[in-house]
């Protein structure tokens, strides 16, 4: 199982020197997100500063750019990556396409269906200037007279899907090259639910098996030597997402139902989604998330073997200053050294 990371920086300068830092420590694959910071502009700045490991969005929105502005991003940055990067793609929720960047919703699996497809055949057509004719419901796309007559390190950059719910962890499956889980996604949440819907995607495209799927679960890692203070840490996080009402039948899965109402009802009542913390139990960080020193993350993190093909780690950073979010993800650095000193 190989160990991947998201860095963090307060200024891009920070979050550069974190990448080089990480990929020192032992880091496959640096992923970059899309919130604060745009996703694709990050991962080539972070592409620019590393040498060795990939690069990822994790993910970049894809309904919120063209697929042909989607793909011209990937191309660019995989050049600057010399054939490290990964494009990482999400539907992002309703609300943030629509209210947030006037986007398009429709019915996002059948959306992203037709977004990678465009993307995709874009690839494989820029450099001839061979007309592109695809029709569609949502993102129907008609080029004549363009050839992209420049370098192209490759024109079949990995596509990983996003992905939580079972239609759209399916579609992972059939027509993904990896999968990538949500922030917050237990061992026993992958084996119950991803991992079958995910066999049902490949099972739909011959020749094609679950091993052709580049499986990633995300682990939200407070790491330190107090574990009331790493419980805290990652508790913001928790509380983010427990604020979602969409999120409901994952907290329902590992019984959490009535503590999820609990952090639902506080952020109804005017509590900012990133200062939730308080309404989080410890049996929601600690099923969650990984909470404790260096050593107990290490250790809880290889409940992910045989499941996952990759862990992806991260500092919480909700409802934390900037100089906490620096020394859990110092500790995170740092575990990752020691848990490649451990393997090698």
């Amino acid at each position: 199982m190989r160990i991947t990371f998201q860095p963090w920086g307060e200024s891009m300068a920070e979050l550069l020197d974190v990448s080089r830092r990480a990929e020192a420590a032992g880091a496959e694959t640096l992923w970059v997100q899309e919130l604060h910071r745009s996703a694709t502009v990050t991962a080539a700045a972070v592409a620019g500063a590393t040498t060795t490991a990939k690069v990822a969005t994790g993910i970049a929105l894809g309904f919120t750019r063209s697929p042909m502005i989607l793909a011209l991003e990937a191309l660019d940055i995989d050049e600057i990556s010399d054939g490290r990067f990964i494009l990482g793609v999400g539907s992002g929720v309703r609300r943030l396409n629509e209210q947030w960047h006037n986007a398009s919703w429709g019915k996002p699996v059948a959306h992203m269906r037709e977004t990678v497809r465009n993307v995709r055949h874009f690839w494989s057509r820029a450099a001839d200037g061979s007309p592109i004719d695809l029709d569609g419901d949502f993102e129907p796309m008609r080029i004549r007279g363009y050839e992209r007559a420049l370098n192209q390190i490759r024109s079949d950059i990995p596509i990983y899907l996003a992905a939580m719910g079972p239609i759209m962890t399916q579609l992972a499956g059939e027509i993904g090259d990896g999968w990538i889980s949500h922030e917050l996604c237990s061992p026993a949440f992958l084996a119950d639910r991803v991992l079958p819907e995910l066999e049902a995607g490949v099972q739909k495209v011959e020749g094609k098996s679950l091993a052709d799927v580049d499986v990633v679960v995300s682990a939200c890692c407070g790491v330190h030597e107090d574990i009331t203070t790493a419980r805290r840490y990652v508790a913001g996080t928790v509380g983010f997402y427990a604020s979602v009402r969409s999120y409901a039948d994952f907290f329902d899965f590992h019984g959490l139902a009535e503590e999820q109402e609990r952090v639902i009802d506080a952020f109804r009542q005017g509590r900012g989604a990133d200062y939730l913390a308080n309404e989080v139990s410890d049996s929601m960080v600690d099923v969650l998330t990984m909470a404790g020193t260096r050593d107990q993350v290490a250790e809880r993190i290889t409940a992910y073997n045989g499941l996952a093909d990759a862990v992806k780690l991260s500092a919480p950073t909700h409802g934390m200053t900037p100089a906490e979010i620096r020394a859990a993800q110092d500790e995170l650095i740092t575990m990752i050294a020691e848990i490649r000193e451990s393997i090698t």
